[in-house]
């Protein structure tokens, strides 16, 4: 049976670190969620959902080119972002993880992905970046502070990650719905979530949350194209998000 499914990857952009995966099929509805480590289990976890038409959306760069610095698509988000604490990480192929070109990259040629964001093929991947997408789906005034960094506490991670799934939940009555209440997996993740007593819990649930992020970006860049900025170009590397409100 021909289907359409979204599929979200927050790829680590090494492989020590874990990625999350999420899929929507062609209604919102989250069909598949999961934490994988290396590539070999990202494209398990991708193969049986890119057969027909699909979008695969990566938080992670598909096209890096520069040598130094940031490249086009970076500055051009930040200028827009920086306002809201959502500026993108500079990708350059000085960086070790980029010297044999982005592992974003391989992995959605190793799956026969079409990567030009303004192709109209029917198999394709694109580059998201879920901290500038939630501040513009959300309207929020600065992200949204559920990464673990030095000073920020366990109760205020697993207070802000909360905050996060319940903007994801509310995408069920948006314009492009998205649907995980019904998801095991994502119950799972919210008791995981609410009973976490370490930053490594949270750590462990975030991935999978932002692997649902990039997959509804993927909808919503499938459905409302006039509602999505593409900052940057093929050639040397793009970053597609929700548009900002007119101001």
């Amino acid at each position: 049976m021909w289907r359409v499914y979204f599929a979200g990857v927050d790829l680590a952009w090494a492989g020590r670190n874990p990625t999350g995966v999420a899929v929507l099929d062609a209604d919102g509805r989250l069909v598949h969620l999961c934490a994988v480590r290396d590539d070999a289990a990202v494209l398990a976890a991708l193969s049986p959902y890119v057969r027909d038409e699909c979008l695969v959306a990566f938080d992670a760069p598909l096209v890096v080119t520069n040598p130094t610095g940031n490249r086009p698509a970076e500055a051009a988000l930040n200028r827009d972002f920086r306002r809201f604490e959502a500026g993108a990480h500079p990708a350059n192929t000085g960086k070790p993880e980029f010297a044999d070109g982005p592992r974003g990259g391989r992995l959605a040629a190793a799956l026969g992905l079409d990567l030009d964001p303004r192709s109209p093929a029917g198999r394709r991947a694109i580059e998201v970046y879920p901290h500038a997408a939630t501040v513009a789906l959300f309207r929020l005034e600065r992200t949204l502070k559920y990464k673990a960094k030095p000073g920020r506490t366990v109760d205020g991670l697993k207070s802000q990650l909360l905050l996060l799934m319940d903007g994801v939940e509310k995408l069920a009555d948006a314009a492009v719905p998205l649907h995980v209440a019904g998801h095991d997996g994502w119950a799972g993740l919210r008791r995981q979530v609410v009973a976490a007593q370490r930053k490594s819990e949270l750590r462990r649930a975030e991935d999978p949350v932002d692997a649902v992020v990039c997959a509804y970006v993927a909808r919503y860049f499938q459905r409302c194209p006039a509602a999505v900025t593409i900052y940057g170009d093929f050639a040397t590397g793009y970053i597609v998000t929700p548009s900002l409100p007119c101001s």
